[in-house]
């Protein structure tokens, strides 16, 4: 049984008590010392293999790996034991007027009792895959490995200071590993999806990954809502999960939000909102809220949306900020410059449709968002946010002016403090613009949800009509058309990507004569555009979401014609 503390080794400065280097057993463990910083101003560190069990009359293989912050023991070509510290192994280290002390630290206190056969140090380098090769190792237990049999005196280049080394590539196999601190510039194999993943602090990187292409989708949950669903957001609370908001049509008992359990969605919150439109969840600093566009009155006749904000302590969305609002329909909240602004459509005022929407700049010292600016807008649906290169955008939807859906629904850039008209498109009830990028080029798309002119004899179908796809030029600094697609009353689009694929799925409500209308996913096929790839049966489906978990890729649709929403997940090969 060895002592309190035995020295295998020691690397020590003449007339000073601090070890540069050494390596010292105590039972059950074995601790590394290393002078952390120049012997004037250091300190002792001491890193700590705990569970080393070697007092058993029986001859022992250490390897000991150090690299940076990441240091490694093998014992007997076992299983590496693997240690992150905060302070790493110097880069340099002056060993002048330094000797080496094997089995003691100078002194008979300490002294190691058991035998050491072989001591070597060598550069730059885990020497585990070197040592460790034989096929029965008891065997060559006592043998000289070839790697030390020609030891240069001093490295052919300066190889201590190489970096990284290969204590640092650690590769973890099997289920999803914890991604922390300690855990940073590891890699994890995930057999089930051929993947290599490096984690950098937080999060698991994709290195390597065997692409997925979408081969079919399934029905994975159906979602009985509070009443019929408006809109849907879908949003992450760091440390908490992945939550749901659905905007309901009915009050009592309002929306409700819901949380990703066990691979469902469960409910979790019951929110009192008025004829809810849509959800906008969004963070200023350390601050989550989440914002409904209602579009109706409450009962005592005040018309008003609300932005809630997340309680830690409470874990629910608690009422911040009510702000006046006319049959809003949606909110957008981005940033321009450090500062954040959220911006609210509204739909009408009675029965006029011309009226101001308006832009909410949040004030750091109040707290609250404030008025910053107003734009004229035509029975609007949706704001789109997107910045290209330095430039911010944003793009209204006007659906109705009071006599036609064939309206101009305009895009406005920000410039010298607000926003300017940029571009004016003519849609067709326009109920949604979703921005999205495939390579280097900026697409547009606008979902037409129904053609209608009081002054222009009715078309045979109001509801069966083309969508559009614009794409960015560059060099004549507009959206020009860049495909047509039939669609059916469309009320939203969603861009999504499975692998290197890219996808749209549009949301078609009504062809005119039934709500059972499929909804089509379209797949980029490069010089033919979006491709009709899958056709999914909905009810009057108002709105899709596309989110992922750890188990796979999902979308998400909400209808406004049933109390049922559905959660379809794809299969991929």
């Amino acid at each position: 049984v060895p002592q309190r503390n035995e020295y295998i080794f020691t690397l020590m400065l003449e007339e000073s008590p601090g070890v540069l280097v050494g390596l010292r057993y105590a039972p059950d463990k074995l601790h590394f010392l290393f002078w952390s910083q120049e012997p004037a101003g250091g300190c002792q560190s001491r890193v700590t293999f705990p569970n080393v069990s070697l007092s058993d009359n029986q001859w022992h293989t250490l390897i000991l790996a150090v690299s940076g912050q990441s240091f490694s023991l093998t014992v007997d070509c076992s299983v590496p034991k693997d240690v992150v510290v905060e302070t790493p192994f110097p880069a340099s280290l002056s060993v002048r007027r330094a000797s080496f002390y094997l089995g003691n630290r100078r002194r008979r206190k300490g002294v190691f009792t058991g035998l050491l056969r072989q001591l070597v140090l060598l550069p730059g380098a885990d020497a585990t895959p070197r040592i460790c090769h034989a096929v029965n190792f008891k065997v060559a237990t006592l043998s000289v490995p070839s790697v030390l049999q020609d030891v240069p005196a001093k490295p052919v280049s300066n190889e201590v200071l190489k970096y990284p080394y290969e204590t640092d590539m650690k590769v973890t196999l099997g289920a999803r590993p914890r991604c922390s601190k300690q855990e940073k510039a590891q890699f994890w194999f995930n057999a089930s999806r051929r993947g290599l993943y490096l984690c950098n602090g937080s999060t698991w990187l994709s290195m390597l990954e065997v692409q997925h292409r979408l081969d079919y989708v399934e029905e994975y949950q159906n979602l009985v809502t509070n009443s019929e669903t408006m809109g849907i957001e879908v949003f992450s609370i760091p440390k908490v999960g992945l939550f749901a908001a659905m905007a309901n049509r009915i009050t009592p008992p309002g929306s409700a939000i819901y949380r990703w359990t066990d691979g469902k969605f469960v409910h979790y919150q019951n929110i009192p909102t008025y004829q809810a439109q849509s959800w906008k969840y969004f963070t200023i600093g350390k601050k989550i809220f989440l914002a409904v566009a209602n579009f109706e009155q409450n009962e005592r006749g005040q018309e008003f949306s609300v932005i809630y904000k997340w309680s830690r302590r409470k874990a629910k969305f608690v009422t911040y900020q009510r702000i006046t609002t006319h049959s809003a329909r949606d909110w957008e909240a981005f940033v321009i410059e450090g500062e954040a602004f959220l911006a609210v459509v509204n739909h009408r005022e009675g029965n006029n449709h011309n009226i101001d929407s308006v832009i909410y700049r949040w004030n750091p010292r109040t707290g609250l968002f404030e008025t910053n600016q107003t734009i004229p807008t035509s029975g609007a649906y949706d704001w789109e946010f997107f910045t290209i290169g330095p430039y911010s955008f944003l793009a209204v939807a006007n659906t109705f002016n009071g006599t036609s859906t064939k309206i101009y629904s305009h895009i406005y850039i920000w410039l010298s403090g607000s926003f300017q008209l940029f571009q004016s498109i003519l849609t067709f009830g326009a109920a949604d613009w979703e921005v999205f990028h495939i390579g280097d080029r900026v697409f547009l798309a606008v979902a037409n949800s129904h053609s209608y002119d009081s002054g222009m004899p009715a078309p045979s179908n109001f509801y069966a009509i083309n969508s559009s796809i614009y794409e960015l030029n560059i060099t004549a600094q507009m959206f020009v058309k860049f495909q047509d697609l039939l669609t059916y009353s469309a009320l939203d689009w969603e861009f999504f990507s499975v692998g290197d694929d890219s996808f749209l799925v549009v949301a078609n409500s009504f062809d005119g004569f039934t709500f059972s209308v499929n909804s089509i996913i379209y797949r980029w096929q490069g010089y033919e555009g979006f491709v009709a790839a899958h056709h999914l049966p909905t009810v009057g489906c108002r709105d899709w979401e596309a989110f992922h978990t750890p188990e796979g890729s999902y979308l998400f649709y909400s209808s406004a014609k049933e109390p049922l929403s559905k959660v379809l997940k794809l299969k991929t090969t």
